[in-house]
């Protein structure tokens, strides 16, 4: 039998005044927040009922969002509460939220109360329905009847953070609303100690009245309905109740009427309920007190019997205090397809049983994980510093159908929900980059790129220990990038840009630089004299330095001279000199090969520096055979193909048959493949990808078309797309590429190479090479792009599926280009741009290569795509 605890607990000074405070306003009354939705922004009214101060939701909501709205007059009475007149729609958005922030937060009980009336305030006369969360968790279903109908929904609620959303989720069935929200702090002793419990029942038994009883009888302001049970009777006094003592503190004027069993014959006070849910769990709270006066010789005496059980046998029967209020329960919930409750009077009772009051409150199992609050808090602070003007409220990452637009968040069970992902690129950002970055100790890509930040790069970047994309492109920041990001950069622990930031220095150089500006002005108010006499001097020491240098032979570390040429290779930039390197020149250049970035079968690539400068230096392993063939093949092409979307040949190495290699351009964000897969945290946009695409696209059709004889690559793959420190992409590994006679028909026999999946499928059987092999190629690293999906997928332990294929048996079972493009962007891409792109890509890998289109007609294609996502149609389809 599960017992049942008194709770007599007398507390000798109770704190009359409860140190709380509201998100904005303090009110007089002890931490409540009061809100009548839809009145007037910033004003306020003291309800005539209740005396308390109601204020106006506008400082509760996001970005002034709904609309405030009036009942129709017919629905007004003299008995309506005030707060039900008004209400705020919300017609836009699938979830909409209240925020609200008590002063003492977390880990504290709370009553929370909305309520609703629909009053046919849009004239419709169909009342909605919706649901309603708190924070990641449904707390119930808003079900109007009727326009005239009102709803109070009741919870108990001790939130594990400062925030505490209240959200209306739109599920269908018409425009969601609220008429009024209300918060009341409750000592924490009081009520079990569960997450959430939703009110089912609260009565008032024997009522004298038919209204109900709230504030200021109640000093927590819980409602108390009127209930009379049938065949009982009233019992009532004209004297106070105490409930001071009882730390539930039910209403003397609630506690002035009881009920009894009408027949004095009748032992018993029995009532029940149907749960819609028998698993559905309940805790139950009976409020006694003793309203007769009894005599020496009389008792009253009764056991409480939950669920017709006999178990009480070891529990002494319970007798109300006369004038006292006391408060019982039940210590464990219960639950059953029916409830029942006996009070069933003492053989030595003269007196049947009493019941004054009693509350229901059905558990809610809250176990949806909640955004961690250092990050929720980091949030709200960049919201209100850059005014960010998205639909950005409630709970950032949860639930996950409604994550923050911009965020990607980290879900690991029932762990607290971390940020991982922040984009706020083209957000029109103005100022620094906020402090409360720092917060999101969790963030492993920073997006802030295409605004109008300014001053300098802050340090605190640089210990977000898991940060491993930045860009911080298109903005007007100054200074120096701070060193330990750039020494993340060149370890490749972080992808960092910050291109576009012309007033940005990205190295130690930047320090010289300074200098002169600052020595410029000074120079000047010497006066011109002064000015000539100083260049002439610092002019001729620095001649008679670099003689002496010459004289002995002295070179700085870095600074290396190339074999055979006359020319240096600065810093500001690689010129295609194509010039040789001794081996000592590139164990110098790599550092003693210190540092490996890539490994393929011709051998490894490895990172260095020239004249300050990053580059890639591949160098082919003693063992490859082809590598050998293939790496004389590619300093063949690069020695005579200059593009702005070709990697550029900085130099090459070839001594003693032994030791071979090249030196590259280096790029500094790694290939488009790493870029296109699950495993990165940073999610290319849509309008990156296309660029890219568009890059990629003109790389090849130079090598078709702007060479002579025209090259074809023969190994286009999104691997050997490299992405440089402005993500511009670049076509790389020229070691199978093949020149051809546009004479002799336009294509060459050779033996096949490639790679598998990218493979012209007629070049495969024919051995006939031509330009349209790289075509079908690029159209399935298209297809890469659009779907993120591997170019050969495996779908059962001996059962593969190409790319090409798969797109293909999407688009044949339902059509829609959103299930085939990279869930990652969210649907952040414009319908009719995706659709052409999808349609270049699969012209590009049709079997016959006669009907596959040129990549002069593929550049010009995809441009339009750019287009149409940088400027979309407005007044299109979509």
């Amino acid at each position: 039998m599960k017992m049942l605890r008194v709770h007599s607990f007398f507390v000798a000074y109770f704190c009359g005044i409860l140190a709380l405070t509201t998100l904005v306003h303090a009110q007089t009354q002890s931490g409540f927040i009061s809100i009548d939705c839809g009145i007037p922004e910033s004003s306020t009214y003291i309800d005539k009922t209740t005396s308390l101060t109601y204020m106006s939701d506008s400082d509760f909501i996001e970005n002034n969002i709904g609309e405030s709205k009036t009942i129709q007059l017919e629905y007004h009475s003299d008995t309506l509460d005030q707060q039900f007149s008004n209400l705020r729609s919300f017609p836009q958005g699938d979830r909409n939220c209240y925020t609200l922030k008590p002063a003492d937060g977390k880990g504290n009980k709370y009553l929370i109360r909305a309520r609703f009336l629909y009053g046919n305030y849009d004239g419709k006369m169909v009342a909605p329905g919706f649901d309603l969360y708190l924070g990641a968790n449904k707390w119930g279903s808003v079900k109007l009847d009727n326009a005239s109908t009102t709803a109070t929904k009741e919870i108990i609620h001790i939130p594990n953070s400062d925030y505490i959303f209240v959200c209306l989720v739109n599920t269908g069935h018409g425009t969601p609303f609220m008429s009024a929200l209300e918060l009341r702090p409750l000592m924490n002793s009081t009520y079990a100690s569960t997450p959430a419990a939703v009110l089912f029942r609260r009565s008032d038994v024997g009522s004298r009245s038919n209204t109900s009883i709230r504030y200021k009888d109640d000093v927590y302001d819980r409602i108390w309905q009127p209930f009379n049970f049938p065949r009982r009777k009233v019992l009532s006094t004209s004297l106070t109740v105490d409930s001071s003592s009882n730390i539930y503190q039910p209403p003397t004027s609630v506690m002035e009427t009881a009920m009894s069993p009408e027949n004095v014959t009748s032992p018993m006070f029995s009532f029940y309920w149907s749960p819609d849910d028998p698993t559905a769990q309940y805790y139950v709270y009976m409020h006694f007190a003793e309203l007769e006066k009894l005599q020496a010789n009389e008792s009253r005496q009764f056991f409480i019997i939950e669920n017709i059980m006999e178990a009480w046998n070891n529990q002494k029967p319970f007798s109300p205090e006369y004038l006292t209020a006391t408060t019982l329960s039940n210590v464990a919930p219960v639950s059953g397809k029916q409830i029942d409750y006996t009070l069933y009077q003492t053989p030595k009772s003269t007196h049947q049983p009493i019941l004054n009051a009693f509350e229901v409150y059905m558990l809610l199992n809250f176990s949806e994980p909640q955004t961690y609050e250092q990050d929720v808090g980091a949030m709200f602070n960049i919201k209100s510093t850059y005014d960010v003007q998205k639909n950005w409220q409630g709970d950032p990452c949860a639930p996950k159908t409604y994550i923050w637009d911009g965020l990607n968040c980290s879900f690991t069970g029932q762990d607290p929900i971390r940020i991982v992902s922040l984009d706020l690129s083209s957000s029109g950002l103005t100022g620094e980059i906020a402090s409360s970055i720092s917060n999101l100790t969790m963030i492993q890509s920073i997006d802030l790129s295409n605004n109008s930040l300014s001053g300098s790069v802050p340090a605190f970047l640089s210990k977000l220990q898991n940060l491993k994309v930045l860009d911080l492109r298109g903005n007007k920041f100054i200074g120096s990038v701070p060193s330990e990001l750039i020494e993340k950069s060149i370890s490749g622990s972080l992808l960092l840009n910050v291109s576009g930031n012309p007033d940005l220095c990205f190295s130690h150089s930047c320090q010289k630089k300074k200098k002169k500006n600052y020595i410029i002005p000074i120079i000047a108010t010497l006066g011109s004299l002064l000015v000539l006499f100083a260049a002439f001097f610092i002019g001729w020491k620095i001649i008679k330095r670099r003689n002496k240098g010459a004289e002995v032979g002295i070179r700085q570390p870095n600074d290396i001279v190339p074999k055979s040429s006359n020319n240096e290779i600065n810093g500001s930039g690689f010129e295609p000199q194509n010039h040789q390197y001794t081996y000592a020149e590139v164990m110098r250049i790599t550092n003693n090969f210190e540092k490996v970035i890539g490994k393929g079968g011709f051998g490894t690539v490895y990172h260095g520096f020239l004249n300050n400068t990053q580059v890639a230096v591949k160098m082919l392993s003693e063992s490859s055979a082809q590598g050998y063939k293939e790496l004389q093949a590619e300093v063949k092409i690069l020695m005579r193909v200059h593009h702005r979307n070709l990697t550029s040949l900085v130099g090459y190495c070839i001594e003693d048959d032994k030791h071979m290699g090249l030196i590259y351009e280096y790029m500094a964000n790694g290939n488009l493949g790493k870029h296109l897969s699950d495993k990165q945290a940073y999610t290319l946009t849509w309008k990156e990808r296309l660029q890219m695409a568009v890059d990629a696209a003109q790389g090849l059709e130079y090598l078709h078309y702007g060479c002579k004889p025209p090259i074809v690559h023969r190994d286009v793959k999104s691997t050997n797309i490299l992405l440089n420190e402005k993500f511009q992409a670049k076509l790389a590994d020229f070691g199978l590429s093949r020149a051809f006679n546009v004479e002799g028909g336009g294509h060459v026999s050779t033996v096949v190479a490639g790679t598998p999946g990218y493979l012209d499928p007629e070049y495969y059987k024919s051995n006939w090479l031509s330009e349209k092999s790289d075509v079908y190629a690029f159209g399935v690293v298209l297809l890469e792009i659009i779907t993120s999906r591997p170019v050969i997928a495996k779908i059962s332990s001996n059962e593969v599926i190409h790319i090409s294929q798969w797109v293909e048996n999407m688009l044949r079972e339902n059509g829609e280009i959103k299930s085939i493009v990279d869930p990652k962007l969210r649907g952040n891409f414009q319908l009719n741009s995706a659709w052409k792109t999808m349609e270049i890509a699969t012209a590009c890998v049709r079997i016959n290569s006669a009907e596959r289109p040129t990549m002069n007609q593929v550049v010009v294609e995809l441009k339009e795509c750019l287009s149409l996502e940088i400027s979309p149609n407005k007044d299109g389809l979509f």
